[in-house]
């Protein structure tokens, strides 16, 4: 097995994305087979930590935190309820809680915090530890990998086989990927006396606050249709630190460590690309996850695996749901 990599290992979407595995945070009654693809992903998520940890001898982070979807006036708590009533329609864990008792779970919020809902089944993982471990357990089960190395012609591989994997850049493998970049910014930040802050993900219109174990915070993210623009603006960071900062004050006392902007792949339905190709019987997509990549990790892994051993699976995100589409 030979893996290329147009740039350094885990490097692209995958180095910027926050690691919120959080099917239920994310859910969309319109969107019902993704999340669907996220719940099972999410089950998986335990055990292939587990197994990643065991065999990589890498400590990825996964923790079991939860999340805390936080409304800061009227308006935003009303958004709440609703999105409190999709979730108990759709059987999913979810409990309203009044300012007083978050604040209990998380001290660091504001006294103006108008209300929020639990979610005790969302999760997070580190994904640069993750794409570390990865890279670690191929190396050992003695897959060749080959970063720095632009794949241009698909036909110049000479391989029975070919998954395209390339995130934000897939479409540059023909007009059969509707795959665009969305632009994110996000900042880590880091809090010198360690972690304590927040112990869970908290979620707000605009962005979200992802905590570490280690006393590091990832603040995100912007969503920007700029085509391949990664740019950092004053403007992106100025409305990420404002936001937070109205909900947990104590976030504009963290150091900045890092300001980055990444390239989430996003596809017409903002759902995978997962299987076969309708017109190259030898390539196989997995791409296109948009904002869900980390946590469909392991679903994609099952799919693509019984694709690549001829045992491929009846599922609603193949490639040819686009056929006809403009790209």
């Amino acid at each position: 097995m030979l893996v290329l990599d147009r740039g350094e290992l885990g490097v692209g979407t995958s180095r910027v994305a926050a690691g919120m595995l959080a099917p239920v945070a994310e859910a969309d009654a319109g969107e019902r087979a993704l999340l669907e693809l996220g719940l099972r992903s999410a089950a998986l998520w335990p055990r292939f930590a587990r197994e990643l940890v065991d065999a990589s001898d890498v400590d990825i982070d996964y923790r079991t935190c939860g999340t805390l979807m936080l409304a800061r006036d009227r308006d935003e708590a009303e958004a709440l309820d609703r999105e409190r009533d999709l979730r108990e329609r759709l059987g999913l864990r979810v409990e309203r809680l009044l300012p007083t008792a978050a604040r209990r779970l998380e001290p660091a919020l504001a006294p103006t915090l108008r209300g929020a809902l639990h979610l005790p089944d969302d999760h997070a993982v580190d994904p640069r530890l993750v794409c570390a471990a990865l890279a670690r357990v191929c190396e050992r089960a003695g897959v060749a990998l080959r970063p720095g190395v632009e794949v241009r012609d698909l036909a110049a591989l000479p391989a029975e086989q070919v998954v395209i994997a390339a995130g934000p850049w897939s479409g540059s493998f023909g007009e059969e990927a509707h795959v665009r970049p969305v632009k994110g910014q996000s900042l880590r930040l880091r809090d010198p006396g360690g972690p304590g802050l927040l112990e869970r993900i908290v979620r707000f219109e605009g962005g979200y606050l992802v905590p570490r174990g280690d006393g590091r915070y990832v603040l995100g993210a912007t969503t920007e249709e700029r085509g391949f623009d990664t740019a950092v603006t004053a403007g992106g960071v100025y409305e990420l630190l404002r936001d937070a900062g109205e909900l947990v004050p104590g976030v504009l006392e963290l150091e900045v460590e890092e300001a980055i902007a990444g390239l989430r792949p996003g596809t017409p339905d903002n759902a995978p690309i997962l299987g076969r190709s309708p017109s190259d019987p030898r390539v196989v997509w997995a791409t296109g996850h948009y904002r869900n990549g980390v946590l469909l990790a392991p679903a994609t892994a099952e799919l693509i695996a019984g694709e690549l051993a001829g045992e491929p699976e009846e599922h609603a995100f193949g490639p040819q749901r686009f056929a006809g589409a403009v790209a």
